[in-house]
Order: structure tokens, then sequence, then C-alpha cells
């Protein structure tokens, strides 16, 4: 059996022009583009849309889609896996399996990877995977497609130095998130790095007291077991610190993780010398925030953030929607049951919640304004769509090709 194996480019003209055709088709909304370059106003009747100006889409999820649309043309016979989900959207990884990409991961990641054959291909998503499963998919001999984000890239960069220099990685981010758990592997190095996760500024605040005053070290443990490298100890791995991030977290919270702990190094040490950290956010992630603030000044009635779920980013957008009106978290069109009957997501509770109430605040005799916004992993397709049935819950006309001609701006 080979000990390594072969990356593949697929990214030449003649191949990627056939399919950014296929993806368009599937993905693209001639309504949301209509609306897009008239400003981001559309009104029907009494229904008023105001679309964020930065949503859906980002570079790094249009190329792992049509990197993944690529291997399928390229290798039209073969075996291809997928190293988990392409990215966090639902309607999309069942597009990408309709396509006869499996998830390596189903069923347990060590047995399928353990049948992987050197003509497979396997393909990396656009959040990286851990240093150990593409390991063990390099020892297999498959040929891998990798679809990384280069802004994840640069975070291991960072870590990868840390590391070097005996530097603890603070890693701001979730746990179990692909991401995260990817740059936390990256942070190890070759074996002397240490990487910490922290998720919030609550559990920022609690390593920020260890490093001034000390603490209980069995405590300290038990609060960050399973987010922390294997072997760390508080009371010598926290001397050196340098801060990262997964890059779809809330920008301004990240900012404030550096900030308290960068105080804290000041108090311990009279200085700063053992602290570093760098702006790591993804810049598409921090343009769909501040889109949104933007948006958020706009005499709106309510906002829907459109996503999957498990979408981090699409999680911090509804976040922010919430500290300032009524905001629904809905993965799709279906969502919308009726006029007083909706499926949402409750993202602190982590579960979808039915509301049973006139949450669409207005009858369709009253005018509404409609705030919408969608995470960096939701194709316009998909707003369209939400679109749409807001419109047929309200009873206004919905031929789509007479609204796209009656498009109004008011910007």
């Amino acid at each position: 059996m080979p000990s390594s194996s072969q990356r593949i480019n697929l990214r030449t003209p003649e191949v990627m022009l056939e399919v950014q055709a296929k993806v368009e088709q599937h993905y693209r909304s001639s309504l949301v583009e209509k609306v897009r370059s008239e400003g981001g106003y559309f009104s029907m009747g009494k229904t008023h849309f105001y679309l964020a100006k930065q949503f859906g889409f980002c570079y790094g999820v249009e190329r792992a889609i049509d990197l993944a649309y690529a291997a399928r043309k390229v290798f039209p016979n073969e075996r291809l896996f997928l190293v988990g989900e392409i990215i966090h959207n639902p309607e999309v990884n069942a597009q990408i399996a309709a396509l006869g990409i499996q998830n390596l991961l189903e069923g347990g990641a060590t047995t399928a990877i353990d049948r992987l054959q050197p003509d497979d291909v396997v393909i990396l998503p656009a959040f990286g995977t851990e240093i150990t499963t593409l390991e063990k998919i390099k020892a297999r001999g498959a040929r891998i497609v990798d679809t990384t984000c280069g802004d994840v890239m640069s975070v291991w960069k960072r870590v990868k130095q840390n590391a070097l220099e005996e530097v603890t990685s603070i890693i701001h981010g979730k746990a179990s998130h692909e991401e995260t758990k990817a740059t936390a592997s990256r942070a190890l190095g070759v074996g002397k790095g240490h990487y910490l996760i922290v998720l919030n500024l609550e559990e920022t605040d609690f390593v920020a007291q260890y490093l001034i005053e000390g603490g209980d070290r069995e405590e300290f443990l038990n609060k960050f077991q399973g987010a922390m490298s294997e072997g760390f100890d508080p009371d010598i791995h926290l001397n050196s610190l340098g801060v990262a991030n997964q890059t779809t977290m809330l920008r301004a919270e990240t900012e404030e993780v550096q900030r308290r702990l960068r105080s804290a190094i000041q108090q311990r040490d009279g200085n700063t010398k053992n602290f570093r950290f760098f702006d790591t956010i993804c810049g598409a992630t921090q343009e769909r925030q501040e889109a949104l603030l933007d948006l958020l000044e706009r005499p709106l009635d309510f906002l829907l953030v459109v996503g999957g779920y498990n979408s981090s980013n699409t999680t911090h957008l509804a976040e922010i929607g919430e500290k300032k009106l009524p905001t629904f978290f809905i993965r799709n069109q279906r969502c919308l049951e009726s006029l007083t009957r909706l499926r949402h997501y409750d993202f602190h509770h982590h579960q979808e919640v039915i509301l049973d109430s006139n949450w669409m605040i207005k009858s369709p005799q009253e005018s509404l304004s409609i705030g919408i916004t969608a995470g960096a992993s939701c194709p316009n397709n998909l707003i369209e769509e939400v679109m749409m049935r807001l419109l047929e819950l309200r009873g206004e006309s919905h031929q789509k090709d007479l609204i796209v001609d009656n498009c109004k701006s008011c910007y």
C-alpha cells in the first residue's frame, strides 16, 4: 500500500468553465442578483424586503463547492469521498451527495478510511481537517482534493509558529467545531506545542483570573476538559500566550478575548512580552457582520437569518440580530409554515422550536418591513425561495418575472 497520496489540482480553465455553469444552475437566483444590484431593497404591495449588503456565499465556500463538482467531472467513475460536510448547509450537502460523493465520516471515520484505495478521491472540506485524519488518508494512498479556505490556513500558520516558539495558543472558538479541531491539531506543532480553547468571555475571564492570581489546578483542568491539548498544565503552559480564533467567531468578542488576556499578562508580568495576537477573523465573516449592523439601522419589523443550523458564522448573525429586534434563524422556506406557525432555531438551547403565534407581527393588510441576511454558506436560491414564500403567505403576487421587473431601489 502506498505511504503517500497525490494532491490534485482541478482548477483548469476547461474544467472550471463547465463546473461553474452547473453550480450557478443549482444555486443562482436572478431575483437576489437583481435586488442586490439595485441597492438591496425590493417591495411588492405592502411587503418590503431589505437585504444586507453582504450575505451568502463567500469566495472560500464558492471555491470548495466548485472543486467538489470538478472532482466528479474529472473522475466520473471513481469513488469520491468527502471528509464530513463540504460546508455547513444541508441543501448544499444534499446536492453534493446527489453527485455520488460519500461522507467519509458517516458510520465511523476509522473504518471508512481503512477501506480507502489508491484510486479513490478524498475531498477535504472548506474548514479543513485534523492532522491525524489527514495522515490516515495519506497512508492509504488515496488522491486528495483540498478545498481548505485560505483564511483557515492563515490561522494554522500562526499557531504552528506559536508551537515552534513554545507559545501556547489560546483559540477562541467552539471545541466541537471541525475548523477549531483542525486548528488545534496544528497548534501542537512537532510535539512541543499546547493549546487551550475558550468559547466565550466567561471562560476567558476564568483564564485571566488564573493568570493573575493562580488557582485550583484541578478545577481548571475539569473546566476545560476536552478543550485543551494532552498534558496541558495551567501552571506551566500559561506562561506565554498567543491568541488565535475560529475564523467565523464574532469579531468584537475575539477582540475582547485578546484585550482581557493581554491585560491579565500585563498585570502578572508588568509587560506584554509573553503575549501575542493576530487578526485572523475571516474577511467575509467580518463583512457580513458589519453589513448586518448597517441593516439593523433601518426600521424593520423583524429579521430573518437563513442558513444551516450548525453554521457558526450564521449563528453569530442571529446573535447580533436578536439584540436589536425579533430575529428568526431559519434553514429554508419550509420553516415558514403559515402566518401563525414558524419553525426556527433556538441557538441558545441548540434546538429547532415551533412558534405558534402571529410571528409575522402584522396582518397581510398592513405594511411589513422584513430584513434578510444569510451566512457565508447559504446559496442565493434559498434566499429567493424565502422571499417567494413570504409573499405567498401575505397574498402578494409572487410571479418571479413580474417581481424581477418591478424591483426598485431606495438607496
